[in-house]
């Protein structure tokens, strides 16, 4: 019986150099994320892919409305990392999220470019005629563009400020225009203004002035790297992930 066993089947050495060959596959995963979450996530990429030789990660940045559009039409994604949760649930609801979490929170913030001398130091400030451009990220497609208008229209300033408004495509852009000064003011996320150098906090919306900001993170149903994707949407809830997103300025949800 042992003779016909190594006739028909392959020898061990066999065995193991194609069992070697499977687990050396490299595999590519392509994550979906807001933008907001670039650095975080560039960071934790290094130290997920350190862990898990045959794994590479291939981020997509962008508003987290857009990035939902695509995964719509069909774009090969892996993982989707919202920052709106209005966003995410749509794919929940159209049977496309296969596992996912609310994982992080933020906070939006007005902030100026550091030689400003607009002499803005709060929200009120942005009716002043010394105020001429406001950027925030379209509220459609951008969460922190939603969250922005819903902020402003709590403190009666949208109808005050709509003029001078400059919308943007992501969060990332709004900074951009921030810290150039392009524009006099602009809103991101907390997290956003943290990594520039460029631009200052002037001031912080209560959270009871917009809706609670949520990152959901999922993982898409017709991925074709199920155990991969796991091993990632695993890490991301580990502790060693959330240590760096906190350092970042994001919070984890409890």
């Amino acid at each position: 019986m042992a003779i016909v066993f190594v006739l028909i089947g392959c020898s061990p050495s066999q065995s193991n150099n194609d069992s070697k060959g499977t687990e050396q596959r490299e595999i590519e995963l392509t994550i979906s994320a807001a933008a907001s979450l670039r650095n975080a996530l560039s960071e934790l990429k290094s130290l997920f892919e350190q862990s898990n030789n045959n794994i590479k990660i291939a981020y997509n940045f962008g508003s987290s409305g857009a990035l939902q559009q695509q995964i719509t039409q069909g774009a090969p994604v892996d993982m989707y990392f919202s920052a709106a949760k209005d966003k995410y649930d749509y794919l929940v609801d159209e049977g496309m999220i296969a596992q996912g979490v609310n994982l992080l929170t933020n906070e939006l913030v007005l902030i100026a470019p550091k030689e400003h001398g607009t002499n803005i130091s709060k929200f009120e400030d942005l009716t002043s005629p010394n105020i001429s451009q406001l950027a925030i990220g379209i509220p459609e497609s951008v969460p922190a563009g939603k969250y922005a208008k819903e902020a402003l229209l709590h403190m009666d300033l949208w109808e005050k400020v709509e003029d001078k408004l400059i919308l943007s495509k992501d969060v990332r852009q709004v900074l951009t225009y921030v810290e150039t000064g392009n524009v006099d003011a602009g809103m991101v996320y907390k997290t956003d203004a943290l990594i520039s150098s460029d631009i200052e906090i002037v001031d912080v919306t209560h959270k009871s002035n917009h809706s609670s900001i949520i990152y959901p993170v999922g993982i898409i149903k017709d991925t074709k790297n199920i155990h991969e994707v796991g091993q990632f949407f695993e890490f991301l809830q580990s502790e060693q992930a959330l240590t760096v997103f906190e350092k970042f300025g994001f919070k984890p949800l409890e």
